[in-house]
C-alpha cells in the first residue's frame, strides 16, 4: 500500500475553458504525464534492485556451504540455489573446481594464487593460514546437481536442455520453486516440456496425493528412459488407488513412446555388426571365394592390421602429439600394406605349393596363424593394448531420447561401404580384376592367353590379406586389440562367405548384413548364446537345401 501511495499522484486541475491559451494547457498535461512516468519508473527500478540485492549470494550462505556438517551444508546449498543468481553459480563452480579456501571465517576463491571474494567479486589477499574446503562424494554430487539447476537460466538452449535432463534424472522436491522460475522465463517449447517433466518428477514424491496424481499425468508425455525408473519406484510404494492407476497408465504411455527407439537401436546394432562381418569377410571372399584357399590365418592378418594401427598411434603420440587426431588416416594405408605384405610372403613361400590340396592348405595356414600369434606375443606382450579413438570419432549422435548412435560405429559402417565399393570397382573395372576373374574361371585358358597366373595368385592373395588388415584397423576402434583378436571372427567370416555364395561379393554383403541383424534380433528374445546356435542351425539347413549359397557362381567354373 505504501508503494502504491507513492506511485499515485493527485490530478492537477486545469482550466480547459480558457480560450486564450489552449496549447499551453495541452503542453502542461504532456509534461505532467512524462514526469509522472519518469518518477514511477525510477521507483519501480529501485524496488526491483532492492529485491535482486536481497536475493544475491551472502557471505553467511557461502560460509554455510563451505563448512559444517554435510546435512547443514546441503540445506544451505539448497537455499542458495533457490535464488538462482550468477554469483551463486560462480561460487558453486569454484567449489567443484576445488579452488575455494577459508580463513578466519572468510571464504575465498583462489585461482593462480589470486584471491577473490565470492560475494563482492573484489580481489582480496590470501592469508597464509587459509585452508582448503573439503568436499565428500555426497556434497560433490549435490553441487553438480545444483550447477545443472542454475544452468536452466543459461542463454544457450542446448545448455538449458541438458540442465533440464539432468534434473529430470535426479529429481529433488526442494528445487520445485527454481523449476517454476525457469518455466516462467523459458521460451523454447522443447525445453519447456523437459522443465515441466522435471518439475513433475520432483513432485512425484509429494505427501499430497493430488500432487502425485498430477505429476504422474504430466510424466505420461515423457520420452526419457529415466522416467520409467521414476514411475516404477513410485508405483512400488504408492498407496492411493487413483494415483496407482494413473502411474500404470503413464508407464504404458512412456513405454509406447520408447519402443521405436529400441527397435531402431536394435537395427543399428545389427547393421553395425553386419558391417564388421562384411569387412572381415571381404578379404576371405577373395582368398577363399575366388582362389579356393582355406586360409585359417585370415584372422591373424586382421590382428596384424590392428597392431599396425596401434604402432602408428604410438608414433603419433610420441612424435606428433599435436596431430594425434590424424593418426587413423595414416593407419589405414599402413594396416593395408602391412597385412598385404605378410599375405604375399605367405603365398610365395607356402600356399603356392599347396594349390589344389585343401586339407594341406588348411593345416599349413593354421600353423602359420599360431606362428603369427606367438610372434605378436613376443613383440607386444600377451596383454591387450589400448587403441584410442580420435576426437572426431568420439561421442555419439542423439536421434531420439533413447537412441544414441556412437560415432565410431557410424563411421565404421561408412568405411565398410567405401571398402566394398572399392573392391567391387577393382574386381570389375581394372586390369588386375579382369585377370583375377579370368584365372578364377579358367586357369589353363588364362595361362594360354599370356596371363602370368602365379603372379596374379600372389596379387589376389595380397589383396585379400590387405582387406583383412583394413578390417583389423576398423576393429581396433570398437574393441580390444590382442593376440587372439582374429579368433573371434574367423568362424563368422567363413559362414558369411559360404552362405553368400563362393566368389560372390553381392552374396557376401547380403550374408553379412543378414547374419548381423539376425544375431541382434534373436539376442533380444533368446540371449547371445542361443542366438548364435540358432544362426548356425539356420546356416546348416540352408546349405543343405542350397549348397551354392545365396548366389551361385556363373561361368565355366560352375560346370567343373
Amino acid at each position: 500500500m505504501g508503494l502504491m501511495k507513492m506511485l499515485s499522484f493527485p490530478r492537477r486541475r486545469e482550466s480547459i475553458s480558457s480560450p486564450s491559451l489552449p496549447w499551453r494547457t495541452n503542453a502542461e498535461h504532456e509534461m505532467s504525464n512524462i514526469k509522472r512516468w519518469i518518477v514511477k519508473g525510477a521507483l519501480i527500478a529501485c524496488a526491483m534492485w532492492s529485491l535482486t540485492s536481497a536475493q544475491a549470494l551472502t557471505m553467511d550462505e557461502a560460509r554455510g556451504i563451505a563448512v559444517g556438517e554435510s546435512d547443514a551444508r546441503i540445506e544451505a546449498l539448497t537455499q542458495a540455489v533457490a535464488q538462482g543468481d550468477d554469483k551463486t553459480a560462480l561460487y558453486l563452480q569454484a567449489l567443484a573446481d576445488d579452488v575455494v579456501k577459508i580463513a578466519n571465517g572468510q571464504v575465498l576463491v583462489v585461482r593462480d594464487g589470486q584471491g577473490t571474494d565470492p560475494v563482492t567479486g573484489q580481489a582480496v589477499p590470501v592469508p597464509p593460514d587459509a585452508e582448503d574446503v573439503m568436499l565428500n562424494n555426497r556434497l560433490r554430487g549435490e553441487i553438480d546437481t545444483a550447477l545443472a539447476a542454475l544452468k536452466l537460466f543459461s542463454a544457450d538452449v542446448k545448455v538449458r536442455r541438458q540442465a533440464a535432463l539432468s534434473l529430470l534424472k535426479e529429481p529433488d522436491a526442494s528445487r520445485a520453486a527454481l523449476l517454476e522460475k525457469a518455466l516462467a522465463s523459458e521460451k523454447d517449447p522443447a525445453v519447456q516440456s523437459l522443465v515441466r517433466q522435471a518439475r513433475a518428477a520432483a513432485m512425484l514424491g509429494s505427501d499430497v496425493a493430488n500432487d502425485r496424481l498430477l505429476a504422474a499425468r504430466e510424466l505420461a508425455g515423457s520420452q526419457q528412459p529415466e522416467t520409467l525408473l521414476l514411475l516404477n519406484q513410485q508405483l512400488a510404494q504408492e498407496q492411493e488407488p487413483s494415483v496407482q492407476q494413473q502411474i500404470q497408465k503413464s508407464l504404458a504411455a512412456v513405454q509406447d513412446s520408447l519402443r521405436w527407439g529400441e527397435r531402431l537401436g536394435t537395427l543399428f546394432t545389427g547393421a553395425s555388426l553386419g558391417s564388421i562381418l562384411l569387412l572381415v569377410a571381404l578379404g576371405l571372399a577373395i582368398t577363399y571365394g575366388l582362389m579356393g584357399v582355406i586360409n585359417m590365418a585370415h584372422g591373424e592378418l586382421m590382428m596384424i592390421g590392428a597392431y599396425a594401427t596401434y604402432v602408428v598411434q604410438a608414433l603419433f603420440r610420441e612424435h606428433l602429439p599435436q596431430a594425434f587426431d590424424a593418426y587413423l588416416l595414416v593407419a589405414i594405408p599402413v594396416a593395408f600394406i602391412t597385412s598385404a605384405l605378410v599375405g604375399a610372403v605367405m603365398e610365395c613361400t607356402v600356399i603356392k605349393h599347396l594349390y589344389g590340396r585343401p586339407l594341406e592348405t588348411l593345416l599349413a595356414t593354421w600353423g602359420i596363424s599360431l606362428v603369427l600369434m606367438q610372434g605378436v606375443r613376443s613383440l607386444f606382450g600377451a596383454q591387450n593394448v589400448g587403441v584410442e579413438n580420435p576426437s572426431w570419432m568420439s561421442g555419439s549422435l542423439q536421434l531420439l531420447p533413447n537412441l544414441q548412435l556412437p560415432w565410431n560405429r557410424v563411421l565404421i559402417i561408412v568405411f565398410a561401404a567405401a571398402v566394398l565399393i572399392g573392391v567391387a570397382l577393382l574386381i570389375s573395372k581394372t586390369r588386375l580384376g579382369l585377370f583375377v576373374r579370368g584365372v578364377t574361371q579358367n586357369r589353363p585358358m588364362a595361362s594360354c592367353m599370356g596371363v602370368n597366373t602365379a603372379r596374379i595368385d600372389t596379387y589376389a592373395f595380397a589383396l585379400g590379406s590387405g582387406i583383412a588388415g583394413l578390417a583389423g584397423c576398423a576393429l581396433s576402434q570398437v574393441g580390444n586389440v590382442g593376440p587372439d583378436l582374429g579368433q573371434s571372427y574367423i568362424v563368422d567370416a567363413f559362414m558369411v562367405v559360404v552362405l553368400g555364395g563362393v566368389g560372390q561379393l553381392a552374396g557376401t554383403v547380403y550374408a553379412a548384413l543378414g547374419l548381423g541383424l539376425a544375431n541382434k534380433l534373436l539376442e533380444g528374445w533368446t540371449g547371445a548364446v542361443l542366438a548364435k546356435i540358432a544362426v548356425l542351425v539356420f546356416i546348416i539347413v540352408f546349405i543343405q537345401k542350397r549348397p551354392q549359397g545365396i548366389f551361385a557362381m556363373k561361368g565355366r567354373s560352375a560346370e567343373a
